[in-house]
């Protein structure tokens, strides 16, 4: 059986990983006052695009997923006459509209693909299943590597349905963000309190950066550190600690909103790879996505693994 997989395009993953494992991309359009760009996770793009005014204004950004025709149109266009079964992997449903439109779409393609596949001379059955990954930018990544990961051992849809389910429940995403005051004004154009204007006067002020942790599509703060460097750092070691303690997949993937060069110099960072080395945990990286970098600002750090509950420390 033919299984392909369809993520939006806030996941964080690399691309070299995206292209070997034909992961196709839904895009999500940003604009910026006059300015539209579609993401479809390129770097170079991405980069000249949040440069000069659009920058200084990315916290306005309006983002905008592919809507209900265009993933019906995706689908009968390409991937019934490629596959015969798609698993479709997207951002928590309680941050991204992408969800509910892939499920609307999901039952019209199921009514029309027959069509569509009889005229190329396939007459067999195909399905698809939207899954929500319950996180957001690198957490949305875990299940998709073992959608892959399953798909290459030979495992049934119903098995890896199944698994991904689960995976999603036990997804841990955290972030330290760079600056409070964007985010805050990123949140407030959402229509989100989670941030006061209290409180990013007061972190901005004393430079103290939170780590907020993603889980089961809630997002809340779990701790507070003086200085972005810092936070970065007990966030690594932190996940470090995850890692020896056992994780329910082999992945640790780690997205950054700037050079990856540079986030490779954060202290803690090395002791992560090691440790991850000695348990054979799959470490990816990437440059966060546009959709990523409108919402929660350049420079910053997200890490996520699947794990047991607990809490940060």
């Amino acid at each position: 059986m033919r299984i392909g997989i369809i993520v939006d395009s806030a996941c964080d993953l690399p691309n070299d990983f995206l292209e070997r494992e034909h992961v196709t991309i839904l895009p999500v359009t940003v604009q910026i006052g006059q300015a539209v760009l579609a993401d479809v996770r390129n770097e170079e793009a991405t980069m000249s695009f949040l440069s000069g005014e659009t920058a200084a204004r990315a916290f306005e950004a309006e983002t905008t997923p592919f809507t209900v025709q265009q993933v019906h149109d995706l689908f009968l266009s390409r991937l019934v006459h490629d596959y015969d079964y798609v698993f479709c992997i997207t951002t928590t449903r309680t941050r991204s509209g992408i969800h509910d439109n892939a499920v609307q779409a999901s039952y019209s393609i199921l009514n029309d693909y027959k069509q569509v596949r009889a005229e190329s001379g396939n007459n067999t059955p195909f399905a698809l299943r939207v899954i929500d990954s319950q996180n957001v930018f690198a957490g949305v990544g875990i299940a998709v590597v073992d959608a892959a990961r399953m798909r290459a051992a030979g495992e049934s849809p119903p098995k890896i349905r199944a698994h991904l389910e689960n995976i999603a429940n036990n997804t841990h995403g955290y972030m330290v963000p760079p600056d409070l005051h964007y985010l805050r004004n990123r949140i407030k154009k959402r229509g989100d309190k989670s941030v006061s204007f209290f409180s990013a006067a007061l972190g901005t002020a004393l430079d103290i950066k939170p780590i907020l942790h993603c889980n089961k599509g809630e997002t809340g703060p779990v701790g507070k550190v003086k200085g972005f460097v810092p936070a970065a750092e007990k966030l690594f070691d932190f996940a470090t600690a995850r890692v020896r303690a056992g994780l329910l997949t082999p992945t640790m993937n780690i997205s950054y909103g700037g050079d990856l060069a540079e986030m490779r110099r954060l202290p803690g960072y090395e002791r992560l790879r090691d440790a991850c080395a000695n348990s054979n945990v799959e470490v990816f990286e990437s440059f966060m996505g546009l959709s990523g970098l409108v919402n929660v600002g350049k420079g910053a750090l997200v890490l996520a693994f699947a794990s047991e509950p607990h809490k940060f420390q």
